[in-house]
C-alpha cells in the first residue's frame, strides 16, 4: 500500500491506497480435516494391531491341534506296530485276526484309518477294506521303512502318520499307515474364529466410539482458536479462547499462547491508533500557528515591513518543528525496519562522553545544574559511534532540561569483562512509577505542561530505545517522584557482526 499523506481543516489525514497487481492464480488445496486424520490413524493403530494378533492366536491355536494331532496319531501307530511285533503278525497267521479286529477297534474308536503295508509296499491291511494287495508308494512310507518315524499334513487336511515294524533281526519289514482328516479341528477353530469376530466386532465399535470422542475432545479446541484466529484477522482484537479446563496440556498452552498473541495484537493497535493521534496533534499545532499567524498577515492592511518580518520568523520557527517532528519520525520508521545501517567500529567511551558533555555543558550552566563525570578506567567498545552518541546525549540532555536549577547530574561509565554499562542520574521532577513503562513510546511526554518549555519532538527516547536495541543491548529506568530519574544502559564489548 503506498500512503497518501493530506490535510483536511488543520488535520492530518493518512490515506492507504492499495496497490493495483495482477491477481496469482493460487493452486486449490483441498481441505482435509484433523479429526478425520486422527480417527483414521486411531483406526490403524488401534484395529489393525488387533485384528493381527488375533490372526496370529488364531493360526496358533490351529498349529498346536494338529500338532497334538500327528503326536496322537504317531503314538497310537507306534502302539499298532508295537503289537505286530510282538504278535509277529507279518510271519504267523495263528494270531492275525484277533490283531486286525483290534486295530480295527482302535479305528473305530479313535475314528482313524490304519494300514498296514510290508516291505514291499503293498498293504496288507486295510480297516477301510479297499487298499488292501495295492501298493502305496508315498513317502511318509518310505521314510518310515527308512527308521524314521513321520507324521505330515497333506494337502487335502489329510494327515499321514508312519511308523516302521520291526522284523526277527531288528530289520524293517513292514509299515504301519495312520491316516486322519482334519475336519473337526477346521470345525473347532473355524467356531473360535467366529466368536473372535464377534468379539472383535464388539471391540472394534467400542474403540471407533472412543476414538471418535477422543477427536472431538482434541480438535474441538483448535476449532474455537482457528475462529477467534480468523476473527483477530478481521480486525477483531478483543476476541479471547475461553479456557475452563482444570487440565494444562498442550492444548490449553495453545489457548493461552493465543490470547497472549492476541493482548499484544491489540496493544500494538492501540498504540499504533495513539501513534496516528499524537502525530497528528503534534504536526496540528505548528500548522495551525502557521494558519493564524499566515491569516493575521493577509487581514491586515498596511502592515509593518517589521510586523511582516516578525511573523515570517515565526512561521520559519513552526515550520522547522515541523521539519523537526518529520525527521524524528523517519528516523524511527528507518531503526525500525532496519534500513539504516550499522557502522561499528572501536570507539573510546570515555572520549565520547566527555564531547557529550562539553557540548551540554552551556545548557547545563543557564540553570545553574552542575555535571558530574565519573569513570571507573578507559573503556573501548565496538559501536555505532554516531549512533550512540546521539542517544547517551538525548539522555543526558533530557536530564539537563527536566532537572530544576540549581539541581545536579550525574554521568558514570563502567564495564565488565562482557558490557559496558553508562548511567545518567538527574536530581529532576521524577516519574511516576505507572508512567515508568511508557517514557519510551512516540511523543510521551510525563510533563505534560512542559512539552514547549523543553522542546523538543518528544521522539527522542524512541530513538534512543531503538538505538540501543539495535546494539544488542538493554535500558532500565529507575525513578522516584520529585527525587530524580536515573537511566542505565548496557551494551555488549563487543557486537557479533554478520
Amino acid at each position: 500500500m503506498n500512503p497518501n499523506i493530506s490535510l483536511q481543516n488543520g488535520e492530518l489525514v493518512i490515506i492507504l491506497i492499495k496497490n493495483k497487481e495482477p491477481a496469482v492464480k493460487k493452486k486449490k488445496v483441498h481441505f482435509l480435516s484433523l479429526r478425520w486424520v486422527l480417527l483414521a490413524t486411531y483406526v490403524v493403530v488401534g484395529i489393525v494391531p488387533l485384528l493381527l494378533i488375533a490372526s496370529t492366536i488364531l493360526h496358533s491355536v490351529q498349529d498346536y491341534f494338529i500338532e497334538e494331532r500327528k503326536k496322537e496319531l504317531l503314538s497310537q501307530a507306534n502302539v499298532i506296530s508295537g503289537q505286530i511285533t510282538s504278535h509277529q503278525y507279518m510271519y504267523d497267521q495263528e494270531d492275525r485276526d484277533s490283531l486286525e479286529e483290534t486295530m480295527l477297534h482302535m479305528s473305530q474308536e479313535y475314528d482313524f484309518r490304519v494300514l498296514v503295508l510290508d516291505a514291499s509296499c503293498m498293504v496288507v491291511y486295510d480297516t477301510g477294506y479297499s487298499e488292501v494287495g495295492k501298493t502305496v508308494l508315498i513317502s511318509e512310507v518310505i521314510e518310515a521303512l527308512g527308521n524314521k518315524d513321520i507324521a505330515r499334513v497333506q494337502e487335502n487336511s489329510v494327515v499321514y502318520a508312519a511308523v516302521s515294524i520291526s522284523g526277527n533281526n531288528n530289520n524293517r519289514v513292514g509299515v504301519v499307515l495312520v491316516s486322519d482328516d482334519l475336519k473337526d479341528i477346521s470345525d473347532t477353530v473355524g467356531n473360535i474364529a467366529k466368536k473372535g469376530n464377534l468379539l472383535l466386532a464388539g471391540l472394534a465399535i467400542i474403540v471407533i466410539i472412543m476414538m471418535i470422542i477422543m477427536s472431538q475432545i482434541f480438535t474441538e479446541p483448535i476449532k474455537k482458536i482457528i475462529k477467534v484466529i480468523q476473527k483477530m484477522s478481521e480486525g477483531h482484537f478483543e476476541q479471547r479462547v475461553q479456557v475452563h479446563s482444570q487440565i494444562h496440556n498442550e492444548m490449553i498452552d495453545l489457548a493461552l499462547a493465543c490470547n497472549q498473541m492476541a493482548d499484544q495484537l491489540e496493544k500494538v493497535e492501540s498504540t499504533r491508533q495513539q501513534f496516528v493521534s499524537n502525530v497528528s496533534h503534534e504536526l496540528k499545532t505548528p500548522l495551525s500557528s502557521i494558519k493564524v499567524l499566515s491569516e493575521s498577515i493577509l487581514l491586515q492592511e498596511e502592515v509593518a515591513k517589521e510586523m511582516y518580518v516578525e511573523f515570517l520568523h515565526d512561521i520559519n520557527s513552526e515550520v522547522d518543528r515541523m521539519t523537526a517532528i518529520i525527521n524524528d519520525l523517519l528516523t524511527l520508521v528507518k531503526l525500525d525496519q532496519k534500513e539504516i545501517p550499522l557502522n561499528f567500529k572501536e570507539m573510546d567511551l570515555g572520549e565520547m562522553l566527555e564531547d557529550i558533555i562539553k557540548r551540554l555543558q552551556p545548557l547545563a550552566q543557564e540553570k545553574n545544574i552542575t555535571i558530574h563525570y565519573e569513570k571507573e578506567k578507559p573503556i573501548t567498545a565496538t559501536v555505532d559511534a554516531m549512533k550512540l552518541t546521539l542517544a547517551i546525549a538525548n539522555l543526558v540532555d533530557n536530564a539537563i532540561k527536566y532537572t530544576p536549577d540549581n539541581g545536579e547530574v550525574e554521568v558514570k561509565l563502567d564495564a565488565d569483562h562482557q558490557n559496558v554499562f553508562i548511567s545518567v542520574a538527574d536530581t529532576g521532577i521524577g516519574i511516576p512509577d505507572d508512567e515508568v513503562g511508557r517514557i519510551f513510546e512516540r511523543f510521551y511526554r510525563v510533563d505534560k505542561t512542559r512539552d514547549r518549555e523543553t522542546g523538543g519532538t518528544g521522539l527522542g527516547l524512541s530513538i534512543t530505545h531503538s538505538t540501543i536495541m539495535m546494539h544488542n543491548g538493554s535500558i532500565k529506568v529507575y525513578s522516584k517522584e520529585e527525587e530524580g530519574t536515573t537511566i542505565l544502559v548496557r551494551i555488549p564489548i563487543r557486537q557479533s557482526i554478520s
